[in-house]
């Protein structure tokens, strides 16, 4: 299927085609599974194809930035704040737009994928709002992208119902469901089952982020603004304010090729790496016309951390991955300025998601999930956030009872300002924590690692392991740990020297483990493993290669 881009150009943000060149062009190389017509319809495609077309190049000069100054950090230029944004920081006078309809009261966020069970145990949960994540909980098989915009387009229309294999049906019966915020692919990823070719006829995958944001916004936009809500989105990844100013370009441009009012879109960013947490109001700065808030999220931003550093020596080697906690000196720095950043412009800020999950077979491991997970709502309530996240329904009730003891009725805490917050850059770097790394640590690593990536590659995004909710963010710190351990030549608290050639044994330990199945895919996890853990050179994300070895899809 190939879409041509004939819709009329935007006098504001493009120039007419020079006359040599071609029209530009969306071509679907995946295949047409049941129902997929109904998203990837000719005029939806003429729209992704007007985004490809006005924003491709901008995005690659992004990702550019990205690659220059993680060059600039390993060759020992620690990032700052930044001077020439000062007078955006030092201008009290502005805000962001804020909380669209419905947004209103965020105090507890269920996150999950998107395929048509999640879909509908997160709108049945009781949760004020559904993070609808295409990104991280989402394994990016070509049946799971297309598939996730299926299950939000019928849900938003009041359509859909499941019957699993095992004949069981699932239907939506709440009365209320959530607010649904739309978490697309981060800038980096491309999409392998369609191809863009521009005007100078080059042709190349598409990017993730637009296919996956404008498809659900010129599906969806006009039913979800029609029911007293509106097109919202949470941004993963992002690493700058030219990065959200690239962001606002997209949603300007989309109110106006869908005719809807300007700033009826809104976005909540995920400061999940370590230059947008040094670029927080800048951030908010560009985006403030469609901005409704900031997630501090958590398990990106310690990968983050280990990634930006892990050439830079031991003092930036850290434990244990269950050692780094939200209360660590440079983590909570983190969270209480984005809180006061937030509501020094009138922005909300959302917690982020504590790993525990429930056990409904196990009372004790249930209680102490659900004790683990108090502490750490309760802490950020009183911090000031204005909401939180949970990945599971039975975890709704303790985060919200954390979250009613200090809003008081209210739907939120902006006017908490946080005046006694003082953040220097030598707060966010200084990740020392004086913990050791252990023989489990390192093992738990290996295994984690490798049954995620293992459901990963089955087309699981979101996977409870050991009593833990792992996605692609806590694999990318179990491997990235790995790595930097191995590059630094750490050695174990009982003594033992963390080696490839220990690692790639306890590898074989999971391969012949308990954990293996007839038509698993440990097979092909190890590889992926092995590449972006073992090898001599560090991949910036475990699943861009993973994804084009593994997962593409052809016709």
């Amino acid at each position: 299927m190939t879409i041509t881009d004939t819709a009329p150009p935007s006098r504001a943000i493009r120039e007419e085609p020079a006359p040599e060149r071609i029209t530009p062009t969306l071509t679907v190389t995946g295949p047409l599974h049941d129902r997929f017509e109904e998203i990837l319809t000719p005029a939806a495609l003429a729209f992704v194809a007007q985004l490809h077309e006005l924003f491709a190049g901008a995005r690659y000069d992004r990702l550019a930035d990205r690659m220059r100054l993680g060059y600039e950090i390993g060759n020992g230029r620690d990032p700052r704040f930044r001077e020439d944004t000062a007078p955006i920081r030092n201008d009290a006078s502005w805000r962001v737009a804020g909380a669209g309809p419905g947004l209103e009261d965020r105090r507890v966020e269920i996150t999950g994928p998107t395929d048509p069970r999640m879909t509908i145990n997160a709108l049945n949960s009781g949760a004020q709002v559904w993070l609808a994540d295409q990104e991280d909980a989402t394994s990016p098989t070509w049946r799971n992208v297309i598939g996730g915009q299926l299950s939000l387009f019928d849900a938003i229309r009041g359509q859909l119902s499941y019957t699993s294999p095992e004949g069981k049906r699932y239907e939506v019966t709440a009365e209320r469901t959530p607010t649904i915020v739309m978490r697309p692919r981060g800038w980096h990823l491309e999409e392998h089952h369609i191809h863009f070719t521009d005007r100078w006829k080059r042709t190349m995958a598409a990017s993730g982020s637009l296919v996956d944001f404008g498809l659900y916004a010129f599906h969806n936009a006009a039913a979800l603004i029609a029911q007293g809500r509106g097109p919202y989105f949470y941004l993963p990844k992002i690493e700058s304010s030219e990065e959200a100013r690239l962001w606002d370009q997209v949603f300007s441009f989309t109110e106006q090729y869908l005719a809807i009012p300007h700033g009826t879109i809104r976005a909540t960013v995920l400061i999940e790496t370590l230059p947008a947490a040094l670029e927080m109001e800048e951030i908010l700065y560009e985006l403030r016309d469609h901005c409704a808030g900031l997630n501090a999220g958590r398990w990106d931003y310690i990968f983050s951390i280990i990634k930006t550093y892990r050439g830079r020596g031991s003092r930036f080697v850290m434990p244990d991955r269950n050692q780094v906690t939200m209360t660590v000196g440079f983590m909570r720095s983190y969270t209480e300025l984005l809180v006061k950043t937030c509501h020094k412009r009138g922005a909300y800020a959302i917690g982020g998601m504590s790993a525990f999950i429930p056990s409904r077979r196990d009372p004790e491991a249930n209680a102490r999930a659900l004790e683990q997970v108090a502490a750490d709502k309760r802490r950020e309530a009183s911090d000031g956030f204005d909401g939180t996240w949970v990945a599971h329904p039975d975890l709704i009730p303790t985060a919200r009872a954390e979250f009613d003891a200090v809003l008081q009725g209210r739907p939120h805490q902006l006017d908490r300002q946080r005046d006694d917050v003082t953040v220097y850059e030598r707060h966010l770097l200084d990740v020392f924590i004086g913990r050791p790394i252990t023989d489990a640590g390192v093992r738990a690593n290996v295994s984690v690692a490798l049954r995620y990536i293992e459901a990963w590659l089955r087309g699981q995004g979101a996977v409870a392991i050991d009593g833990l909710m792992e996605d692609v963010a806590t694999a990318e710190i179990s491997r990235s740990q790995i790595w930097q351990w191995i590059r630094q030549q750490k050695s174990t608290e009982e003594g033992t020297e963390i080696t490839r050639e220990l690692i790639a044994g306890l590898v074989d330990e999971v391969l012949t483990g308990p954990d293996r199945r007839e038509g698993d895919r440990f097979d092909d996890a190890a590889e992926v493993f092995r590449d972006v853990a073992l090898s001599e050179s560090f991949r910036p994300f475990l699943t861009t290669r993973a994804y084009a070895d593994h997962l593409v899809e052809l016709a």
